[in-house]
């Protein structure tokens, strides 16, 4: 019975510092119906009941951070917010790319004319 009440408690315990851990590294926009310092008290003060109840009503395990719950304000994303996830996909930057190219192309054509150019003397 004591190993048994021994190996309980490392479970709490381990429990209770996961949480305390998550609460802390997760964003706030993934915390839900409590604010997340709200939250972080709650775990450290009820330690293995506030455990439960941010795994349980807290936490976001959708990963989606744009969705609104109460008391907070679910912001969107930003990574859909309209920038490419990869510099090959965004538009803006080739075209920036394929301009600095030709400026490149254009001024070594300009230097390699002038060295063709019999010197004047």
């Amino acid at each position: 019975m004591l190993f048994f009440d021994g190996a309980t408690g490392l479970i709490l315990l381990g429990l209770w510092i996961f949480c305390i851990i998550d609460v802390i590294t997760t964003p706030e926009a993934d915390c839900r119906n409590l604010p997340k310092l709200v939250w972080l008290l709650i775990v450290l003060l009820l330690a293995d009941i506030g455990s439960i109840a941010w795994l349980v009503a807290g936490r976001n395990w959708q990963g989606q951070g744009n969705v609104a719950y109460k008391g907070n304000r679910g912001r969107a994303n930003t990574a859909s917010r309209g920038r490419a996830s990869n510099p090959d996909d965004d538009e803006a930057y080739q075209a920036y790319l394929r301009a600095r190219i030709e400026e490149q192309r254009r001024r070594a054509r300009e230097a390699q004319q002038g060295d063709d150019r019999p010197p004047t003397a």
